[in-house]
């Protein structure tokens, strides 16, 4: 049994935190002795060595004789109360319990205060006033907590409970160790009940299915661990929570007029204030809480609320443990991914209000914005924008890393890749590794490389990656579709002059972005046009083909539109969509249902286009199919005319690799003349010629160029003349 050290008169206060949790200890301590005491001379036979194994015809028949709420170690005389019998044990003789119990809870409570004053910090002090707990829910608390620190309490309580098997104290002797009256245990089942403050801010649980008063109770395994001066959250938040003590950290991606502003708002509140953060990864998010929770003196704790989410049955218990562990720790709350808790817009109104009641300063993190729907909450909720950085902002954070190194073109990477200061962090340690790994010094090309690494790659799971692969040598177009197409990669590269220096970006709301048609048949070169560019600008290229988009399910269309714009607009790619006239068509004229949701799908994709501050390029074979509106809203239309003949000499020779052994009798202009075919058919000619010739071991010859041809005729449908493939 633990000694009742803090009868002393003298009231110094506590030197820690452990020492005042052994006092309180040693004040229960003093209650399961009285309990002892009036079992032995009231109910329990100690020297029945079968005692608690089996219920005896005299035990039922004492039972019988017992008034209602009398137990079997409560003193005899039919109903007496915490007072009766005169203060004394059950035989008459004895200390004085009753009086006892209220001394040492004064002294207990009279040193507290004193610690208290003199600034000590004490675990058991902090929970009970972070939950508001009562006296005798402290008591009650430290009763079911007493097992778990000294062994010998699960002895004694197996004893009370006449049940070996039972060491850790039921919702009963629970309420029989708090008082002997029996209309005072009645009122006190509210403690121990759902609805309780102990169990509602889950600082008791109580287990088992059999009734109410038999079940266990016993605390939170890791309240042990945190009354013991020893940090660590709920198992369960293992992965889902994370607790960081309170550290300067230096502003990395803030400004430091920025953080004072967070700050000032405090000034004047009655509440700490609830901040509402919005932005995407790397914007400063998560720095900006941990100055808040610095500038509170408070560690901060972190949650995922994504995680949490996605345990639907788990969900409810797991967030009261947070807040439960919020307050034990007087943490600054800092919840991320909001968005996957938000129901149409709003937050579950029970949530909301828990913290709206949590006692310190409360950070919810989401990458949209949003706001309560209640404008009669008590607390301030400030909303604030973490946005991506202009090209100016993304210029500034490049150089503050990499400094003014020669070669290194950080205009240009600044220029294409729309990045947070996190992402920009995250590329440039990944372009150092790819440096390591060559042995070589840190290219631009590195630094372009990690850039599309870290730029969003989900848009690979909804379009067709292209690997940039040619230049402008491969391709054989007409001088002003060439013109117009370094055009197109010129517009990209000065957009910083342009929307930045001379002011444009004040001027246009939308459209910022680059949107081009091309136009012409297949094979004409629309597609190695796109991937020369993305090559040129050092972009990933996507191709979408917008035939496999479309639905005949209403809203499906917009649906599938705007998860590939959703996802692109953090790829920093170039979108390609290929057969736009499958739903760049003309707008009709409103016939019927299905004519009027075809005009919004259009509409729709109207929207996204102009929103949207990436390079668009739509591909259509039939450029008399699209809606004038689309035409008007783009910055480049581009013809891909057939080739002449002198263009597919052109592309003849040019799709030949240098390796490729060629015999003497090819004839360019032959098979210019003689095959008026586009450039992707002469493609096709030109591989499977090659592979022919292999097979035989001979240079490509003409041979295999009209055999190829041949079967690229007979592939497209056209009208075989054997004339056309002699030589």
């Amino acid at each position: 049994m633990m000694h009742t050290a803090v009868t002393s008169p003298t009231l110094s206060p506590f030197a820690d935190s452990q020492a005042q949790l052994l006092a309180g200890l040693a004040v229960v301590d003093l209650r399961v002795r009285w309990a002892v005491a009036r079992a032995r001379a009231n109910g329990l036979n100690p020297q029945d060595e079968f005692r608690g194994l089996y219920i005896s015809d005299d035990q039922i028949t004492e039972l019988l004789g017992f008034d209602i709420g009398q137990h079997l170690w409560s003193a005899n005389g039919h109903g007496t109360h915490e007072h009766g019998a005169n203060g004394h044990g059950a035989n008459g003789h004895g200390p004085h319990w009753p009086e006892q119990i209220a001394h040492a809870r004064a002294q207990w409570q009279a040193q507290t205060r004193a610690a208290r004053e003199v600034g000590v910090r004490m675990r058991l002090d902090e929970m009970s006033q972070a939950f508001g707990l009562t006296l005798t829910e402290v008591e009650a608390l430290l009763l079911a907590l007493a097992p778990e620190i000294d062994p010998r309490y699960a002895q004694i309580y197996a004893y009370l409970q006449d049940d070996v098997t039972r060491k850790r104290p039921s919702v009963d002797l629970l309420l029989n160790l708090l008082t002997d009256n029996f209309s005072h245990k009645l009122q006190q089942r509210r403690l121990l009940g759902d609805n309780g403050r102990l169990l509602q801010t889950r600082l008791l649980q109580r287990e088992g299915d059999k009734e109410f008063l038999a079940q266990t109770v016993r605390p939170y395994p890791h309240l042990i661990e945190f009354l013991l001066d020893d940090d660590q959250l709920d198992p369960k938040l293992e992965g889902l929570a994370r607790l960081r003590p309170a550290a300067q950290t230096p502003l990395r991606r803030l400004s430091p007029e920025f953080v004072s502003r967070l700050t000032q708002v405090y000034e004047g509140l009655a509440h700490p204030p609830f901040f509402a953060f919005y932005g995407g990864y790397g914007t400063g998010r998560q720095e900006a809480a941990r100055q808040l929770a610095e500038f509170c003196g408070q560690p901060l704790l972190t949650a995922n609320l994504a995680a949490i989410a996605a345990q639907e049955d788990e969900r409810e218990e797991l967030l009261r443990r947070i807040l439960r562990d919020g307050r034990l720790y007087q943490a600054t709350l800092y919840l991320t991914h909001w968005q996957a808790l938000l129901q149409d817009g709003r937050p579950p109104h029970a949530l909301f209000a828990e913290l709206l009641a949590y006692p310190h300063t409360v950070i919810v993190a989401s990458e949209t914005e949003w706001q309560p729907a209640n404008a009669l909450h008590r607390r301030p909720v400030f909303a604030i924008s973490f946005p991506t950085p202009d090209f100016d902002g993304r210029l500034a954070i490049w150089q503050a890393h990499l400094g003014q190194q020669d070669g290194l073109d950080l205009t240009a990477v600044a220029t294409y890749f729309r990045f947070s200061p996190g992402q920009i962090e995250d590329a440039i340690a990944t372009a150092h590794d790819l440096a390591r790994w060559r042995g070589e010094p840190l290219t631009t090309a590195d630094l372009f490389a990690a850039s599309r690494a870290h730029s969003n790659q989900n848009l690979s799971t909804l379009a067709a990656k292209i690997q940039p692969r040619y230049t402008w040598d491969d391709i054989v177009l007409p001088t002003d579709t060439l013109n117009q197409l370094r055009e197109m990669v010129n517009t990209v590269r000065q957009r910083p002059i342009v929307y930045g220096e001379w002011g444009f970006d004040r001027k246009l709301a939308l459209g910022k972005g680059l949107s081009a048609l091309f136009a012409g048949e297949s094979g004409t070169g629309k597609t190695m046009a796109a991937d020369i560019m993305a090559g040129e600008l050092g972009l990933d290229l996507y191709k979408v083909d917008l035939s496999t988009l479309v639905s005949k399910y209403i809203g499906e269309t917009e649906k599938n539109l705007d998860r590939i714009f959703t996802e692109a607009a953090t790829s920093n790619a170039i979108l390609f969509f290929d057969e736009a006239d499958a739903i760049f068509g003309k707008r009709s004229e409103v016939k019927d249902s299905h004519d009027r949701y075809a005009n919004i799908e259009i509409s729709y994709l109207l929207q996204r286009m102009e929103a949207y501050d990436g390079v668009v390029i739509l591909a259509t074979n039939l450029r008399a199919n699209l809606d004038e509106a689309f035409t008007r809203r783009l910055h480049f239309a581009i013809e891909f005319p057939f080739p002449e003949a002198a263009d597919r000499e052109q592309i003849w020779r040019v799709n030949f690799p240098p390796e490729t052994p060629i015999a003497a009798d090819v004839n360019w202009q032959l098979l210019s003349q003689r095959y008026p075919l586009a450039g992707g058919n002469i493609r096709n000619i030109i591989l499977a010629a090659a592979f022919l010739a292999a097979e035989q071991g001979q240079h490509v010859g003409m041979t295999h160029l009209l055999h190829a041809a041949r079967r690229e005729y007979q592939k497209i449908g056209r009208l075989i003349d054997d004339r056309l493939f002699r030589t």
